[in-house]
């Protein structure tokens, strides 16, 4: 979904370059999480230490992988943490920078973020023997761990990456009067991602249930799928409505944009996964609606910063990130947050503050940590030029710099084999031509009689146009 999503929203000049980067996030992110990863993330079972800041076993390939499911599951979810990155510093991002900060991320900065939300051993889970002010940070299936980690990174790495040439300035650094909008090449390939996307949070966000046969575990699986699909449909419509009103306003133009209608779908299920097992389905709608006009909202504020993020991530993952953890600390039902976690607190519309109070402090968490790991580490590989490709590579494109050629071969056929074709096609006309003026001449003389002899036939045949003329 994010390959295909991705390529479709960039210029048809880097879309080898935007699928290998995708293809080695899964496969860095295998190798990173497998190493170091999930040793630093989640403790052993039979660790029985208080609240840690890391994981104290299972790294360094030294693994007792009894839940090998449990690998494989999370996973997944930090190869999405990584592959967020991908689509904001496309089309500008050298190979090896970004091969070096797939794995750093897998590796070090993600797993130590869901140590502490996920592993019953972190500060800020709900599974803590003392959870923080009683009920702990609730992320169900990673608006905070995953969106925000990746989306985070991914506005570290686009601000000191710089914009792409042509966006906010022009090849010699004058600034331009209005930004360039560089219009993706294939509109096809975004929705078809946004749709495998879409298919794909039902493995996320049901599938982090992590069971189904225990009593109550199909109930709580069934509501996250309600929650996921509601929130979705209804952020499409909040984006789609809220930029055609504004683009309405401003320029008296009506303009449906399918790309804002995408990413407004794609908003919504970030803004929901993190509540998606302790909300109404209600709210969920509510939560989809603001997710479409934050997601709007961060885009334009971008655009003013003059931040290059050339598929939005930023804002679709970032920003909705964000809304996502602070929307359980407003929405949250006692009831399900019971069934979901064993544990009888609320949001804010159910009289209870302790739960919101502990989202920000889970936001403030995962924006400190990101932000003090990611901002060296890429300063180090700008200064050491391993960062950003050179501007002619840039302007040629990443498929011919890096990859011999493009994506899509559009040559036509040899000149010469055309003119041969066109040649041949020409004689069969004119063969073809001739042959029903001779028939057409045949039947008027056995029509006409021996009073036809005195009649004159004149033929005139061109490439394209047959005449009969007769004259007596």
């Amino acid at each position: 979904g994010f390959a295909m999503l991705c390529a479709g929203s960039i210029r048809a000049k880097n879309v080898q370059n935007i699928l290998l980067k995708n293809l080695l996030d899964a496969c860095g992110g295998a190798l990173g999480f497998y190493s170091i990863g999930y040793g630093l993330a989640y403790e052993g079972e039979d660790d029985s230490s208080g609240t840690t800041f890391i994981g104290t076993e299972n790294y360094f390939f030294h693994y007792n992988l009894d839940d090998r499911i449990g690998w494989f599951f999370q996973f997944a979810f930090a190869a999405t943490a990584a592959t967020i990155v991908a689509g904001t510093v496309a089309e500008r991002c050298k190979m090896e920078a970004y091969v070096c900060y797939s794995f750093f991320l897998t590796a070090f900065v993600y797993p130590v973020v869901v140590h502490s939300v996920w592993d019953s051993h972190g500060f800020l889970s709900v599974a803590n023997s003392d959870p923080l002010r009683g009920v702990g940070m609730i992320d169900f299936a990673g608006s905070g761990v995953v969106h925000m980690t990746g989306g985070c990174t991914a506005l570290v790495a686009a601000i000191v990456l710089g914009a792409r040439i042509g966006r906010f300035a022009d090849q010699d650094g004058n600034p331009l009067d209005e930004p360039m909008t560089f219009k993706p090449h294939s509109v096809s390939l975004q929705m078809l991602g946004t749709f495998l996307l879409w298919f794909g949070w039902y493995g996320f966000n049901p599938g982090s249930t992590l069971g189904i046969t225990p009593i109550g575990y199909g109930d709580v699986a069934a509501l996250c799928a309600v929650t996921t699909t509601l929130a979705a449909a209804s952020g499409c419509v909040g984006a789609l409505l809220v930029d055609y009103a504004v683009t309405k306003f401003m320029t008296g133009e009506a303009v449906f944009d399918l790309s804002m209608a995408m990413n407004g779908s794609l908003s919504g299920l970030v803004g929901i996964t993190a509540g998606c097992s302790t909300v109404q389905p209600w709210a969920a709608v509510v939560i989809g609606l603001m997710s479409g006009l934050v997601y709007f909202a961060a885009s334009k504020t971008l655009i003013y910063l003059k931040i290059d993020d050339a598929v939005d991530a930023i804002p679709v993952h970032f920003a909705n990130g964000i809304w996502g953890c602070i929307a359980v600390g407003l929405f949250a039902d006692p009831a399900l947050v019971s069934a979901a976690y064993n544990v009888n607190k609320g949001g804010v519309f159910y009289g209870e503050g302790n739960l919101l109070a502990c989202q920000v402090c889970g936001i403030l968490f995962i924006i400190g940590w990101v932000v003090a790991l990611t901002t060296p580490f890429f300063l180090v590989l700008n200064l050491c030029g391993l960062f950003r490709i050179d501007a002619l590579d840039e302007l040629v494109g990443c498929d011919l710099s890096h990859h011999g050629g493009s994506a899509y071969d559009i040559r036509g056929p040899p000149v010469k084999a055309v003119e041969e074709f066109e040649n041949g096609r020409r004689s069969r006309i004119l063969d073809h031509s001739g042959r029903s003026v001779r028939s057409a001449a045949s039947g008027h003389h056995s029509i006409m009689g021996t009073s036809a002899k005195n009649d004159i036939i004149h033929v005139q045949i061109d490439e394209n146009v047959q005449t009969i003329e007769e004259s007596e």
